[in-house]
């Protein structure tokens, strides 16, 4: 069979150089209109959702928080895995798709269950927010801002996260979130007497 074919090639050296002038032009024409990523996405299509819950042990967001999200997810279509993680006022649940999935179509799906959890999360958990999609890099840094001594309160430390420091970070080309966590937030008291 391949003595044929090498045969077949050798007879008709003019139509094989042809066909090959014609592969080499039709890529030279197609490379530069082709995609290009740094970092190929190979994982799975996948949907995170965050939660802050302030003032709660992780055992705590676990039960809470993590396992009322889980628990709300279970049962989507094509979801493959189900996984969370619950660290001192935080809880992350990842929930990932069969591959090729619609990653815009999950978070619909995502975000019509989460709507039914306002009533079970309690009240004092932050409502649950579905990060951006993202590329295989996804989480590229952590920050922390600290107060030597105590000069400045947590209440402060979070202003200047949140209305300071997150709206430069937003402006950077390619970020696509930040997410102020922890500190203390202002709470307004309206006393009736």
């Amino acid at each position: 069979m391949l003595n044929a074919l090498i045969r077949w090639s050798l007879e008709r050296r003019g139509l094989v150089l042809g066909l090959s002038v014609l592969l080499v032009a039709f890529s030279a024409y197609r490379v530069p209109q082709m995609s290009v990523e740094v970092f190929p996405e190979l994982n799975a299509p996948t949907v995170t959702i965050m939660t802050e819950a302030p003032g709660y042990s992780p055992e705590e967001v676990e039960r809470a928080v993590s396992f009322q999200i889980e628990t709300a997810l279970n049962g989507i279509a094509g979801l493959r895995r189900l996984r969370s993680s619950s660290a001192l006022g935080l809880s992350i649940v990842w929930a990932e798709f069969d591959f090729g999935a619609d990653i815009y179509r999950n978070r619909q799906l995502i975000a019509e269950r989460l709507s039914r959890l306002q009533g079970v999360l309690p009240e004092n958990i932050h409502p649950p927010e579905i990060t951006p999609v993202a590329s295989i890099a996804g989480e590229v840094m952590l920050l922390g801002l600290t107060s030597r001594e105590g000069q400045v309160s947590p209440l402060e430390l979070r202003r200047i996260a949140e209305f300071d420091l997150r709206p430069r970070f937003l402006a950077v080309t390619g970020v696509a979130q930040v997410t102020a966590l922890g500190g203390e937030l202002p709470q307004f008291q309206i006393q009736v007497k």
